[in-house]
């Protein structure tokens, strides 16, 4: 079996203390947040059952029907960039962004 010398031991145990003093310490709100993947989910349904899935997954989905499904543009959000037709993996990407999502889901809580 392999030892290590009792210094570099001890300093190996210190610096794992303290990562774990580190991790211990951090704040509440700097923990990663989750992707909301209910919101991703329900999305997914509403376009399922309005039959519009195999369309947008194929040619992306025009805001105008997105507005017309109840879909709101969230207030302070900037769509002046965002490309008409929607892309089905930016539509999906933005039902995980959660609260800063750049349009608001009636289907998403």
């Amino acid at each position: 079996m392999l030892r290590m010398p009792s210094r570099t031991r001890l300093a190996a145990t210190i610096a794992a203390a303290a990562l774990a003093a580190t991790v211990a310490a951090a704040p509440a709100g700097a923990a990663v947040s989750r992707p909301d993947i209910e919101c991703q989910q329900a999305g997914l349904n509403t376009l399922r059952s309005a039959g519009l899935l195999d369309d947008v997954a194929r040619g992306g989905l025009p805001i105008e029907t997105a507005l017309a499904l109840g879909v709101t543009v969230r207030p302070g959000a900037d769509i002046s960039g965002v490309k008409n037709p929607l892309k089905l993996s930016v539509i999906l990407r933005d039902h995980r962004a959660g609260d800063q999502s750049l349009f608001i889901y009636p289907w998403c809580n």
